[in-house]
């Protein structure tokens, strides 16, 4: 006679397979929409707290036939470690967001220059929907700010506008900005035509002027409406995206000739929502880096 045991069957671990592939489906592909297709923001966060919900689910239900297997041996210990497979990419983009959220503070702008920050030369806008947020930037911002990133300031270089520019232009390119809006650009062009020699210029001649030049008031100081801005000034104002999910940032740069030096400033503030997770001042650091490196040699105190 044949004695056969009869396993029991886990449906917590059929069913935490089940939630986890909707989760994870879920997430996915709200995760390409939003990295390259029209889904916005807002709409790519609710669908990944929708999934991390899903997830969880999963991973209860999974706990609950592990727990299965190890007492009476019951079937579903393939499925419950499928589901925990499943439910690791959308649990663990939310809980790196939410230990970003703690550590860091909850500031959206970040600049260089925490006095005088320069200003928008298009005000970026974006549909906000539910994730709302202080549309003014507070001194306590920029004072969290501060206490935060202390080491996050400007740059000076002992090189002419044109040459920082220049490396400028370069960095901006390695660090995928797009460039939506500049202003001033003319003044970092170097003015060759008054280095050239103009023909006759030598000439020893005796003959008087026809027109007699007559001294002219000083003109008014450099200065442009704004605060933050000057005349003389050269800024970029561009689009930056992070690399994998795709999170959108506007990027200002400000370059400003002082005393045969150049300074850079660099102003990043996300899109949406009132909290960046340090991703600006991460970004901010970076491109400061690239630019350190590309302007090798020349950079001041």
């Amino acid at each position: 006679m044949i004695i056969r045991y009869e396993r029991p069957y886990s449906h917590a671990a059929h069913w935490a397979r089940g939630f986890a592939r909707i989760a994870f489906a879920i997430f996915a592909l709200s995760l390409l929409a939003h990295r390259f297709g029209p889904l916005t923001t807002p709409h790519f966060l609710a669908l990944a707290l929708l999934s991390g919900g899903l997830a969880l689910t999963g991973v209860l239900l999974a706990a609950v036939g592990l727990t299965r297997l190890w007492k009476v041996a019951a079937v579903g210990g393939i499925a419950s470690l499928s589901a925990l497979a499943y439910a690791a990419p959308p649990l663990g983009f939310l809980g790196f967001g939410a230990v970003q959220y703690l550590m860091r503070p909850k500031i959206y702008d970040i600049t260089t220059d925490t006095v005088t920050p320069p200003p928008w030369i298009e005000a970026p806008t974006a549909e906000k929907s539910w994730l709302t947020r202080n549309p003014m930037v507070t001194p306590q911002d920029r004072e969290a700010q501060i206490v935060a990133y202390p080491g996050l300031t400007g740059r000076r270089y002992d090189g002419a506008l044109d040459r920082v520019f220049q490396g400028v232009r370069k960095v901006v390119g390695e660090t995928r900005i797009t460039v939506t809006a500049e202003l001033g650009v003319e003044n970092a062009r170097a003015d060759l035509e008054d280095l050239a020699v103009q023909p006759g210029a030598g000439a020893n001649t005796n003959s008087e002027p026809d027109v007699i030049p007559v001294p002219a008031a000083r003109p008014a100081p450099d200065l442009d409406a704004l605060p933050g801005r000057r005349a003389t000034d050269v800024v970029l104002q561009g689009e930056w995206r992070t690399l994998i999910v795709g999170f959108r940032f506007d990027v200002l740069i400000r370059l400003r000739e002082e005393a045969e030096t150049t300074f850079v400033d660099l102003r990043v503030a996300s899109r949406y929502g009132a909290h960046d997770l340090g991703t600006g001042a991460s970004f901010a650091e970076e491109f400061l880096r690239a630019l350190d490196a590309e302007l090798l040699g020349i950079a001041g105190d």
